[in-house]
């Protein structure tokens, strides 16, 4: 459903200024704030992906065969029904594991309440959400952290396993690359319309639907030789997160507007001026490290830079790959994987073709 439907309990998208991965800081503002940081790998040779590439988690060698993948994910409400706002959160959360081409071994639950302010059971409807979602994943909700806070947040801190050797990171991608994308785009879109009152129950659950969609083929993806980079798509849009591909392997990429797959409903709704305020921040943020075809639709740059909560796995591998990459994501229930683009030598920039 839509919205709780008891008027005495406030949506929960009411108590909170922004919602799902459209809080994130933007780009530009957290690369300030992180530009004095030291490159932690240096000291730390077990450590093996830190914080030097924006990477989604943290990597931390155990021994030859194992190594510990660690990430937090946790934001305020993108919708009003708790169960699924506990989902959503949970499943974004865990999507880092994936990423990583890591197994998601356990979570831990990071809860912050106004708690006179929300029924108890509904915070306790966002707490099982989250734990359908780990038990989905096949993992527990082994503990975790509350505050009473003026706005409702909820997520993950979750660990995962991987072989060192087949760590996937954002930054191994190769001049030749096909870009392969796992899910629809414009859930920041679609986000907007439910705040306006604007989506109806179809388009409110293909939100769900692609928002609770565990990104589970990225651990076998790791596998597949060939798989030079992954990443998921999330707050920074297609483009943000592109891009932090291309600079963190000194390449660029090209993506062609047409293979790209939208959610139902979404390109109507960006050309009626439907966005997100985090859709401007992430363009001003690195707008001027992208070119658009002048071809392209007045809208495109809204699609493009739409936040994405809970999105897709971004792949960079050679052009043998795809077809096997593109098998495991159908074969687990991903229809919508496809070809977007390509990795090209050059400075790190993304353009975009119609």
């Amino acid at each position: 459903m839509n919205q709780l439907s008891d008027p005495v309990v406030p949506r929960l998208t009411s108590l909170a200024h922004g919602g799902g991965c459209g809080c994130k800081i933007a780009p530009g503002v957290l690369a300030n704030l992180l530009k004095r940081a030291s490159p932690l790998t240096r000291a730390f040779p077990d450590l093996l992906v830190g914080t030097e590439t924006s990477d989604d988690a943290a990597v931390y060698r155990l021994n030859d065969t194992q190594a510990i993948v660690a990430t937090t994910d946790f934001f305020m409400p993108i919708v009003d029904d708790p169960f699924d706002f506990g989902r959503i959160a949970a499943t974004n959360a865990l999507s880092d594991v994936y990423a990583m081409g890591g197994t998601p071994i356990l979570a831990l639950a990071l809860v912050g309440m106004p708690i006179n302010v929300l029924p108890h059971d509904v915070i306790a409807r966002i707490l099982e959400g989250g734990e359908t979602v780990c038990a989905e994943a096949g993992i527990p909700v082994a503990g975790g952290h509350s505050i009473d806070s003026v706005e409702p947040i909820y997520g993950l801190a979750a660990l995962g396993i991987v072989d060192p050797a087949r760590v996937a990171r954002n930054a191994g991608a190769r001049a030749g690359d096909q870009l392969i994308l796992g899910k629809r785009l414009g859930v920041g879109i679609l986000s907007a319309a439910f705040k306006k009152n604007q989506l109806g129950d179809a388009g409110y659950r293909a939100l769900i639907d692609t928002t609770t969609q565990l990104n589970r083929p990225g651990t076998a993806i790791a596998m597949i030789d060939g798989v030079h980079a992954m990443t998921d798509v999330t707050g920074f849009g297609l483009l943000g997160h592109t891009l932090e591909m291309c600079r963190g392997a000194q390449r660029s990429a090209r993506i062609d507007f047409a293979s790209l797959r939208w959610l139902d409903g979404v390109i109507e709704r960006a050309s009626e001026g439907v966005f997100t305020g985090a859709s401007t921040r992430n363009w001003a943020s690195y707008g001027e490290s992208v070119e658009l075809d002048p071809a392209l639709p007045s809208y495109a740059q809204t699609l493009l830079t739409d936040p994405q909560t809970s999105g897709g796995l971004l792949i960079a591998c050679d052009e043998a790959a795809a077809p096997r990459v593109l098998d495991v994501f159908h074969s687990e229930g991903f229809e919508y994987a496809a070809i977007i683009g390509e990795v090209m030598d050059g400075d790190p920039r993304v353009s975009v073709f119609r």
